[in-house]
């Protein structure tokens, strides 16, 4: 339940970080770093525990772990309360404490590590992909994005495109699909073919098959009129990007 749980540092940086820190307040401290597995730890089975630091929040935690340690013979642990301590330049959207979510919020939009050097790839324009579902806000990146300069590729876009009469993938859906799927003006219906294929893994991959590598050639295309407009950068939106 942790907000941003992707941007959370592995295990062993975090580590580190903390036995450099305690260093440098005391090199001749004592200490052990345990990973935690489980919600209590060593803190309910070490008979050589005195104390247990907590904060407002983490009391109960604290009462938890006594309770645990009363069942398993061992005595009541000291609960140390410590303040939290306001963080003066908190956000409107984040908690009033110094917290690790807000400061992984504050990490959203900047780099987090260098670009990939791909020597198979052109090095520009530098191709973002950006996707999510419906309603996760992807599109309004996307016009963000655009109004700093990026070039936008619109894969929904795109995928209308290759259904049109003289389209890349016209012909090819009609002979797989027959003439019940067209308008009487000749246009795919879309509605009628979806009712053929979903639900139906086969005849969705057999439609696919057929779309997705002329919307590839198309992201191409659309990747190489970038270049020559001179964009730095190219952002394609696309609810299906990654599979």
């Amino acid at each position: 339940d942790k907000v941003l749980m992707e941007l959370i540092e592995p295990y062993e940086l975090r580590a580190a970080k903390l036995r450099e820190f305690l260093e440098d307040v005391k090199p001749s401290l004592r200490y052990d770093i345990v990973p935690l597995v489980d919600p209590y730890g060593p803190s309910v089975t070490d008979p050589d525990l005195q104390c247990l630091v907590v904060s407002e929040e983490t009391r109960r935690g604290g009462e938890a772990v006594n309770k645990k340690r009363l069942e398993n013979g061992l005595p009541e642990l000291a609960l140390y309360e410590i303040l939290l301590i306001k963080d003066p330049d908190h956000s409107q959207n984040e908690e009033e404490k110094i917290s690790s979510s807000s400061l992984r919020q504050r990490l959203l939009g900047t780099l987090l590590r260098p670009p990939r050097q791909d020597p198979a790839l052109p090095s520009r324009p530098y191709v973002i992909g950006l996707t999510g579902g419906t309603g996760s806000g992807k599109t309004s990146i996307a016009k963000l994005l655009g109004h700093l300069g990026a070039f936008l590729i619109d894969a929904d876009k795109l995928g209308h495109a290759v259904y049109v009469p003289g389209g890349p993938a016209y012909e090819q859906v009609v002979a797989a699909f027959g003439a019940e799927i067209l308008n009487e003006d000749g246009t795919i219906n879309r509605k009628v073919l979806g009712a053929k294929v979903f639900g139906n893994q086969e005849r969705l991959k057999s439609l696919t098959d057929i779309v997705w590598p002329e919307m590839a050639q198309m992201v191409k295309e659309q990747i190489g009129e970038a270049d020559a407009q001179g964009k730095a950068v190219c952002v394609l939106d696309a609810a299906v990007l990654l599979e």
